[in-house]
């Protein structure tokens, strides 16, 4: 069974982390998987740095710049994870921009993804409708789970297709906003978690965009599986490097 379906049976809310590879340092994508694993994360998403973002807030769009410039690419990337999975059990997501992948290759891409242990993608700007005509076979020879994200504005419909292509986690954006620009979630947001809870989908929901702490966590994870933190995470490397880990983790999900 994938590692992303195998988590998801757990009877427990789960904590995602997303975090930028090749940032703070070149270097740090290792030590920091690792750490977050350590601390009680349940799912990480290593990002894919690229030049021209559609969906990310600032924050994340200057560790991106950032990581460039540290010189991280896709190799880097494949080199950094080899080996990764004597050291780490939970699902390992690498989330970018489709161009990237396209230039490397996507079956070239999907077999680096699965000889060095990732489990799914999510790529904001590959339309489910081209995923499911022209890619689903691929990523599903070589294992992978794609997630697609669904916003306040995407129809039933849409979301029960998106649901129909999906062996996984729909990535439930809760807000129309770039990443890291919401506080809280107000009672429309709240409205939107319910009706979708309302669906009965049969692909669980893990929340993203505005999670930032516990209070925000136990709002998003109300109505649905789990709760993704980005914005938070890179404004906390950036001001502590790679150290308290474990405080910025047990600040939003305490260890069981």
């Amino acid at each position: 069974m994938n590692r992303i379906n195998k988590k998801l049976q757990e009877d427990q809310k789960l904590l995602s982390i997303y975090f930028t590879a090749g940032y703070p340092d070149i270097n740090d994508t290792e030590k920091i998987i690792i750490d977050l694993e350590k601390n009680g994360v349940d799912f990480i998403e290593i990002g894919l740095p690229f030049s021209d973002p559609l969906a990310d807030g600032p924050t994340i769009q200057e560790s991106s710049t950032r990581a460039l410039k540290n010189g991280m690419s896709t190799e880097k990337l494949f080199q950094q994870l080899e080996g990764i999975r004597d050291k780490v059990e939970i699902p390992l997501i690498i989330m970018g921009y489709f161009n990237p992948i396209l230039q490397y290759g996507v079956e070239a891409f999907c077999r680096k993804c699965q000889e060095t242990g990732i489990d799914g993608l999510i790529i904001p700007d590959l339309p489910v409708d081209v995923y499911h005509e022209h890619y689903k076979q691929l990523f599903e020879e070589y294992g992978l789970r794609n997630i697609f994200l669904i916003t306040p504005q995407t129809s039933n419909d849409r979301i029960r297709f998106i649901d129909s292509v999906s062996d996984g986690f729909i990535y439930m954006v809760s807000s129309a906003s770039v990443t890291g620009s919401t506080s809280g979630f107000g009672e429309d947001t709240k409205a939107y978690f319910k009706r979708i809870n309302e669906l009965k989908l049969k692909n669980p929901q893990i929340v993203g965009f505005g999670i930032k702490d516990k209070e925000t966590f136990d709002q998003a994870t109300q109505y649905a599986k789990g709760a993704i933190i980005g914005s938070a995470f890179i404004k906390h490397l950036n001001e502590n490097g790679t150290a308290n880990i474990k405080d910025f983790v047990q600040n939003v999900k305490a260890l069981t």
